[in-house]
Parts: structure tokens; C-alpha cells; sequence
């Protein structure tokens, strides 16, 4: 394909960031015969001792799955996480209770981050005209003409000239910084005022300390604690609290305190010295969330994942939406036969919507979560959805099945959620009032007989039981 005077395989695509979506990008650019050439700040993951970054666990859902497929890696990928289908709900009183995901055979999968960046990693090095530049820091970029500069681990500076860059160097993204100097670009940068604090629970005997299919949650309203398994039997346990709240705890014998208050059956399957010494070695982290349009700059730049569209990790979707990010951005390319300028601007139409959605959303899954699963009425509504989705499966779909189960567009799914919320609480409310009006219907034409007794008899019941 032709676009620009310039064929697919004489243009250099330039992505920045070498992580989850700079990785997974580089194999679709590569794919359809660009020179690609991929810039990473850090050291190759594969090599280095100690992977620096985020570590929480990934739950890899339909829309990453897809991203997956269409360059050859869900097998690979799939075949090394762990199916949960269904959270488990941890009560104060150690009573464990299953809120299934979506329907039999419904699952998400519990994925290890730097493995899976690994994967994508060496995936993108089988193709020969990808290649891949570890330690070097982008210092400079054009928006007109793609020249950038990059320092390397000697000192030395190294220039090159991209038709196309594409920004995947995550929250604090320097390909960013350059949108945030011109005019009409949209940026808002959220903290919660919750962090995050990583245990390990070891296996017991050899095998996993609770039931591994699970998400397991232990809700406790302002803040909350979960647990994913992994392939090597353990669990990566993680305490997302107030910072506040953190502050309070500043010995171990205030770990434990906390813990046999609210996680009292976590305790002895974490142990007692693993917790005091876990809890210290790192220091609470931040989570934000970061929205920002358009996305591209003429047709030189893109942004794409956490670089775009940074979000808090409550509805598992971070990684899922970056992936999708990279099947769309390819779904459009076919639209406009590789037309960068055509291809840029449709897909900031595209995406933005959809993205700014998952943000909201995974800040409202967080209250879900440490919260609404307690309540009687959350339980009630979504055997009600579920029940409802098996009569009607086209037209009453649960929320969560649409953001995580399908590609249905996340600004679509939720506007679809808000109508089906309005028209079963409608229904619910219809049920409730014809049910009152019936009963005392029947109570008025049938009133049921009450055997009167006389006041005298009253009152010698009311003194014997004073006796």
C-alpha cells in the first residue's frame, strides 16, 4: 500500500516505550511491512535483574484477547495465566461468597505482567525489519518534521527521522509534553486518595493457599484488599487504602493490629513475619488517572495507552484498553489504506469517547468493589440483570459483560447500561406496586378473621408476663 508517495516498507514508524502496547505495536507495524524501531529508556526486561515498575498483577479480558489474536500470540499468552470466574468475596467473619463473573465459561485471566512484556517483546524481534533500542531516553522530537534525539547509556546522542511516532511511554509520557505546548489540547491529570501496597501469600504444601479460580476481595467500604494467583502457587495480594490511613501504620505491631481487625483470616495464610516485613520494604504508590485530547498531532504523531488514557486499575481494563487501542488504530489503517493523515484523525474520533468511558468507569468500579458488593440491593439488581440476560440475552446485557466479554464500545456500553438500568427499575417498581395494590385488594375483599378478646383477658396476659 501507497500513501504519501512513500510504500509501507520505506517508511520508519518510530515507537517510543518498549513496554505492553509499545511492544504489542511494534508487531503490528512490523506486521504490515513498516521499518519499525522501537525506543526504551530502561534496560531490556529480559536481561536485567531487577524490573523496575509497576508490578501489579494483569487481568486480560476479550478486548486484549483480540489484540492478542490478530498477531498470532493469545495461545501463548492464554496458555500461561490463570481463568478466574468469579470474584470471592471475603466477609469480616471469614465466610467466602462467589459473585460469578458472567455466564458459565465466562473468564478473566490472571497474567503476569513482566512475562507478558517479555513475550511481546521477543515477538516483535522475529520480525526483520523491527528493531529494538534499549537505554535510550528521547530528549527531543519535532511535531513537523519527526526528528528525534535520543541520549544513550555513553553519553552520546543519536538522531533519527521517523515518518511516524508513536507515543507508548506511559502516564508521564515525554512524546506528551510536546502536545502540551500547542494550542486546543485537552489534559487533566487525577490522584485518587488511595494507594497501593503489594504482599506475597506464599503456596501451602506446595499448592495454593485458597481457591486459585478466583479474583478474591475482601470489601471493606473505604478501602478494600484483593488477591490474584499466579502459575508459581502464590498469590499477589494487594492493599489499596486512604493514604491516611497508611500513614497510621508505622510499626508491626500495627500491622498486625490492623490486620486482625479487618483481614483476620488473610493473616495466617500471609504469616505473621512475612506480613511485618512485607508491609515495610516499599512505600505505599500513587495511582492516576489521565485524559487528554486529541491524540495526534497533523500526521506525525499518535498517543497511545497510559500515555493517552492513563487509568486506575479497578476495572482491570488498563492494559485491555491500550491493547485495543493498537487492533482499532490497525482496524482504521485498512479504512484509510495507510493515509496517516486520514488515519490519525479518525482514530482520535474513534478513541477518545471510548477512553475518557473506561477512566470514569474504573474510577466508579473502585467504589463497586470495596463497597457496593456488601450491600444486599447490589446482589439482589445483579441476579436480577443476570437473570435477565439469560431470558433476553440481545437486549439486556450486564455492564460489566459488555466492558469485559465483548468489543461492544466502552461510550456505547455505557449509555446502553443507563437505559437498561432506567427500564428495570422501572419494571422492579411496576412489580412492587402492583403487588401492594393486589394484596390489598385481596385484603380488603376478603379480610381475614381476627377473634376478638375481651380487655379483661388482655390485661391478665400483660401482668403474667410482667410476673
Amino acid at each position: 500500500m501507497e500513501s504519501g508517495g512513500k510504500s509501507s516498507k520505506d517508511k520508519v514508524v518510530a515507537v517510543v516505550g518498549g513496554g505492553l502496547v509499545g511492544a504489542l505495536n511494534a508487531c503490528y507495524f512490523a506486521r504490515r511491512g513498516f521499518q519499525v524501531e522501537v525506543f526504551e529508556s530502561r534496560d531490556d526486561i529480559r536481561e536485567a535483574k531487577i524490573v523496575r515498575g509497576r508490578s501489579i498483577n494483569l487481568a486480560l479480558s476479550h478486548r486484549g484477547r483480540q489484540a492478542l489474536s490478530r498477531v498470532g500470540m493469545e495461545e501463548k499468552i492464554v496458555s500461561k495465566g490463570i481463568p478466574m470466574h468469579s470474584r470471592m468475596i471475603h466477609s469480616l467473619n471469614g465466610k467466602q461468597s462467589p459473585i460469578p463473573y458472567g455466564k458459565k465459561g465466562q473468564y478473566i485471566l490472571s497474567v503476569d505482567r513482566a512475562n507478558l512484556n517479555k513475550e511481546l517483546l521477543t515477538e516483535a524481534e522475529r520480525y526483520p525489519n523491527a528493531k529494538m533500542n534499549f537505554d535510550h531516553k528521547l530528549q527531543d522530537w519535532s511535531p513537523d518534521t519527526g526528528l528525534m534525539t535520543f541520549l544513550r547509556p555513553d553519553g552520546s546522542a543519536q538522531s533519527l527521522q521517523a515518518d511516524l511516532i508513536v507515543g507508548c511511554d506511559g502516564a508521564f509520557s515525554t512524546i506528551r509534553k510536546q502536545f502540551l505546548r500547542r494550542s486546543r489540547f485537552n489534559f487533566s491529570q487525577t490522584y485518587i486518595p488511595h494507594g497501593y501496597l503489594e504482599l506475597t501469600m506464599p503456596p501451602v504444601a506446595g499448592e495454593f493457599a485458597m481457591k486459585p479460580n478466583y479474583l478474591h476481595i475482601w470489601p471493606r467500604n473505604t478501602f478494600m484488599m484483593i488477591a490474584l494467583p499466579n502459575l508459581d502457587k502464590t498469590f499477589t495480594c494487594t492493599l489499596f487504602m486512604p493514604f491516611d490511613e497508611f500513614e497510621k501504620i508505622t510499626t508491626g505491631d500495627d500491622v498486625m493490629e490492623f490486620f486482625q481487625e479487618y483481614f483476620p483470616d488473610a493473616i495466617p495464610l500471609i504469616g505473621v513475619e512475612a506480613l511485618k516485613t512485607d508491609y515495610f520494604r516499599l512505600p505505599a504508590q500513587a495511582m492516576v488517572s489521565i485524559k487528554c485530547s486529541p491524540y495526534h498531532i497533523n500526521d506525525k504523531c499518535v498517543l497511545m495507552g497510559d500515555s493517552a488514557h492513563a487509568v486506575v486499575p479497578f476495572y482491570g481494563q488498563g492494559m485491555n484498553a491500550g491493547f485495543e487501542d493498537c487492533i482499532v488504530f490497525d482496524e482504521i489503517m485498512d479504512q484509510c489504506n495507510e493515509d496517516f493523515s486520514a488515519v490519525l484523525l479518525e482514530y482520535t474520533r474513534v478513541r477518545v469517547p471510548d477512553d475518557h468511558t473506561i477512566a470514569d468507569l474504573a474510577m466508579y468500579n473502585y467504589v463497586e468493589m470495596r463497597a457496593h458488593v456488601n450491600s444486599k440491593w447490589f446482589l439482589f439488581r445483579k441476579k436480577v440483570d443476570d437473570i435477565l440476560h439469560f431470558l433476553l440475552p440481545k437486549t439486556i446485557v450486564p455492564l460489566y459483560t459488555m466492558v469485559t466479554f465483548t468489543r461492544i464500545r466502552y461510550h456505547e456500553a455505557l449509555q446502553r447500561w443507563h437505559w437498561q438500568n432506567k427500564v428495570i427499575n422501572q419494571g422492579l417498581l411496576v412489580c412492587a406496586t402492583g403487588a401492594v395494590l393486589g394484596g390489598s385488594y385481596l385484603i380488603a375483599k376478603h379480610p381475614p378473621k381476627i377473634q376478638s378478646i375481651p380487655i379483661e383477658k388482655v390485661w391478665d396476659r400483660l401482668l403474667s408476663l410482667k410476673v
